[in-house]
């Protein structure tokens, strides 16, 4: 199995070696599974496990103080599944899995989607929300009316931090500056892809942005955006949600693929188009036949790969 996976693309982390550690325990799982799709949910799992990543335990707070995850998984065979927006559950990747194989439908979402992950036994009363993230999340004088006033509270806050990628206002970026001393950096979605010389698998799962609007669903669950896979090759993504899916940016990688580009020119190209067209930062993984590749424009993207075909 060969295997890569990422841990998110924005800041530099403070602990890089552990976080390390954990993607490499990652990108083994992936390599000593029996099929790419086993692999690479079993990779997302130990990433949705740990708090040094933004997805499941540990994931992103919105803005009332609930985190939801969304994971999305595809296979070679353009067989898609995604979910997203859900409270207390900590293997999205899985309910993802379950909405691919055991529904005739490519997405399903927020309570509806947590009621089908308990039917097939997922977990879904994880408490998600750390100590720290807690923490932080009531130092920022969370809001306790409707939309409107989370979305004013949110203004100078959505993506503040340095786990996030993407740009800010003059005046969002002021008020983080004030704030950095107290937040705790939360890095980005993860993800994995996986292939067994034969058949390619590729998945995303995130906690989602910092202080987003509650409901808020990014790029992660959106084939072509978070995720994607062909015959050619699958792709991961990482960075500004809505911008990553403005472009499409994982399909635009395994087209390149497609196009005969190696994957590591298939993600330096990707991330290139990406910024021109977007001004964001962002992160990608391709895997194609004669390898891995990744690439991005943030301070950095950690990654793992595992190669044993």
């Amino acid at each position: 199995m060969r295997v890569i996976v990422h841990g998110g693309a924005g800041g530099l982390p403070d602990e890089p070696e552990p976080r390390q550690a954990v993607l490499d325990e990652a990108a083994a799982a992936g390599g000593d599974a029996d099929t790419p799709l086993d692999a690479v949910e079993a990779a997302v799992h130990v990433l949705e496990s740990s708090p040094r990543f933004n997805a499941g335990y540990g994931g992103a707070v919105q803005s009332d103080g609930v985190v939801r995850t969304d994971a999305g998984v595809m296979t070679s065979d353009r067989a898609v599944g995604a979910a997203c927006s859900m409270p207390g559950v900590e293997h999205a990747v899985s309910v993802a899995r379950v909405v691919q194989e055991e529904t005739p439908h490519i997405f399903v979402s927020g309570e509806h989607a947590v009621e089908l992950a308990d039917d097939f036994g997922i977990e879904t009363d994880a408490d998600l929300l750390t100590d720290e993230k807690r923490e932080r999340f009531e130092e920022e004088n969370p809001p306790q009316g409707g939309p409107r006033e989370h979305l004013e509270w949110l203004e100078t806050r959505f993506g503040s931090g340095d786990d996030q990628a993407g740009e800010r206002s003059d005046e969002a970026e002021a008020e983080a500056d004030d704030r950095s001393e107290r937040e705790a950096p939360d890095h980005d979605t993860v993800g994995a892809v996986a292939f067994d010389g034969e058949t390619f698998a590729s998945a995303t799962s995130t906690g989602g942005r910092s202080f987003a609007l509650a409901g808020r669903v990014g790029d992660v669950p959106q084939v072509g955006s978070g995720f994607f896979c062909t015959e050619a090759g699958g792709a991961s993504s990482t960075g500004a949600g809505e911008d990553i899916a403005r472009v499409t940016l994982t399909e635009r990688a395994v087209g390149h693929l497609e196009d005969g580009l190696s994957a590591q020119e298939a993600a330096d190209t990707a991330i290139a188009e990406f910024e021109e067209l977007t001004g964001s930062g962002a992160g990608v993984i391709v895997l194609g036949e004669g390898g891995a590749g990744s690439a991005f424009n943030t301070d950095g993207m950690q990654t793992s790969v595992v190669d044993e075909l």
